[in-house]
Parts: structure tokens; sequence; C-alpha cells
């Protein structure tokens, strides 16, 4: 049967051969699923800039649907859905200005999560005992919110036992 190409972006595979790739290529369904993959991934700020340069659709306008979809040269948006992006570009720019704006100061940081987390092993190993305030740090400490949002988060970013990782010496191998 042969090798067999697959295309990501056109969701298709076919036999992988120097003419037949070329002719997928350079074809028109593949450089449409390719714009539409990479169109996925631009920014707030460049779809407002190009669908303010486009004139609205009547057809999209009058029935809701248009033929052309995606590649249509005229814009599909609505006034209420510009200025829901207008929002959104201003929302990031003042977050890129103020990370502390939008009322996360108030959760601990991966940086600092991670200081008191070394400084609470640093005290352990080197046998000193912790002061009070040092210790309520230690036992207060949490995994920042947004990583436990991550789903199938790995072990190594899951937060250690109550007890501690219990310590098992193995002498014999094998």
């Amino acid at each position: 049967m042969g090798k067999r190409y697959f295309c990501d972006y056109c969701d298709r595979s076919f036999q992988d051969n120097l003419h037949n790739r070329k002719k997928h290529l350079n074809g028109v369904q593949h450089h449409r699923a390719k714009k539409a993959w990479f169109d996925n991934f631009r920014d707030a700020a460049t779809v407002l800039n190009e669908e303010r340069t486009k004139e609205p659709c009547r057809k999209f306008l009058q029935t809701g649907q248009c033929v052309f979809g995606t590649s249509c040269r005229f814009s599909h948006m609505s006034e209420r859905q510009m200025k829901m992006l207008e929002q959104k570009i201003d929302d990031e720019k003042r977050q890129k200005e103020d990370p502390d704006l939008d009322g996360s100061s108030n959760e601990r940081s991966i940086d600092e999560w991670l200081s008191r987390r070394e400084k609470k092993l640093d005290a352990l190993t080197s046998g000193r005992v912790l002061n009070v305030e040092e210790e309520e740090c230690a036992e207060t400490i949490e995994i920042p919110p947004y990583l436990l949002s991550i789903p199938d988060l790995p072990p190594s970013l899951h937060p250690p036992p109550t007890g501690g990782w219990r310590v098992t010496v193995h002498n014999e191998w094998g």
C-alpha cells in the first residue's frame, strides 16, 4: 500500500509521493484550511483592525447566513460584537500595564509559593527551628489556584503529602 501523508490542516490523508503532496500543498482547499487554522490564533487587535476595514455583508445582515462563510470579503461582525472586541482589547492593555488591577493581587504568585516552599525545605534540612511567623507561613502554603485548574497536572506539581514524602532506603538493587 505504501506510505501515507496526513495533512493536519485538512484532516485528510493520501498516498505520499512528490506529485500528490505537491498537488495537495498547492491546492485551494489546503490554503483555506491552513488560513482558517492560523486565524484561530490571531489577537483581538488584528481581528478588529481587519473587520473595521471591511464593509458589512448585506446577505449576512439580512438572513444571518452567508454562502461564503469565513472566506467572505465582507464583515460578519455586528456593532455590538465590535464594541465587545474593543472592550477586550482595552482590558488586555490594562492588564499588560498593571497586572495587579484585575483583582488577582490577593492570589499568591507561583514565585511567592516557590520561595516560601524553598525556605521551609531549607529550614527542615538544616535542622533549625522555625519561628512562629515562619511556621505559620509554612503551614499555610497552598498551591496557587490557577495550577489546580489545569487538567492532568503532572505529579511533580502536586502538593506533597501533609507528613512529607515517605523516605525508604534501598540497599539492595535487584
